[in-house]
């Protein structure tokens, strides 16, 4: 009895994993991911906002920042979305990997046919993916590392915040750099072409596909992925010209 169930845990065990690294299960863990950040990114502009929606010093943002490190809820959450994002773009270069094989020689003739009937953003997805990938590790090196291990960040002194720090001061002194600025603005412009397609494409793979919904669907990934790479874009900018005395 117990070898016959050892046999059908097993059984059931590699039909899962060869899901996993079959290539809708691929696709399938890379829209789930991808609907998850996409919910984050909402999540995390609406926060940013803070660093431009008053002259308070950073008081706001900084009381977001403190408030989203340290609640136990908000930070097993981060915990899932590193993992998801890892995942994501693993799955994303497997994908992008397979697909070029499969192409084989024949990979730039099929790149033209699919341009004349495709969406550009959807052949160049595993490209962008990349260039965005190396957006998010200079990103976490800049904001996330420094936060947990630099010394040189100062304290942010308010009453209720001891032992936080000014992540407001460290965001204005990366943003009074203007090469800082084009690079982050040139990067949401990549993400919103990923998203372009990455909206959309993610339900279709999940199968919820119907005539009367898809088309909404489609607008509101539409709109989706460009006021919400806008959003974040705006950032930097408005912060640099706050610090010229522009505005």
């Amino acid at each position: 009895m117990a070898t016959s169930t050892a046999k059908r845990t097993g059984s059931r065990v590699g039909w899962f994993g060869k899901f996993l690294t079959s290539s809708i299960g691929q696709k399938i863990i890379m829209s789930l991911t991808g609907l998850f950040l996409i919910t984050f990114l909402v999540v995390h502009l609406i926060g940013n906002l803070q660093l431009i929606m008053s002259n308070d010093d950073g008081y706001a943002f900084n009381s977001y920042a403190y408030f989203m490190t340290n609640n136990p809820v908000i930070k097993t959450t981060s915990i899932l979305l590193y993992a998801f994002i890892v995942l994501h773009a693993i799955q994303g270069i497997l994908l992008w990997s397979k697909n070029r094989k499969a192409r084989g020689e024949q990979r730039y003739a099929v790149k033209v046919d699919r341009t004349a009937g495709g969406s550009k953003s959807s052949i160049y997805m595993g490209s962008l993916g990349m260039v965005i990938l190396a957006f998010i590790i200079v990103h976490m090196v800049q904001f996330w590392g420094q936060m947990h291990f630099s010394e040189s960040i100062g304290p942010f002194e308010a009453e209720g915040y001891e032992g936080a720090k000014d992540l407001y001061a460290l965001v204005a002194a990366t943003y009074e750099n203007i090469g800082m600025v084009i690079f982050y603005v040139v990067a949401m412009i990549f993400i919103a072409f990923h998203l372009w397609h990455g909206f959309q494409s993610a339900f279709q793979t999940l199968g919820l596909n119907h005539k009367k919904y898809t088309p909404l669907i489609k607008a509101v990934g539409y709109v989706y992925s460009v006021l919400v790479p806008l959003g974040f874009a705006v950032i930097p900018i408005v912060m640099y010209l706050r610090h010229q005395g522009v505005l």
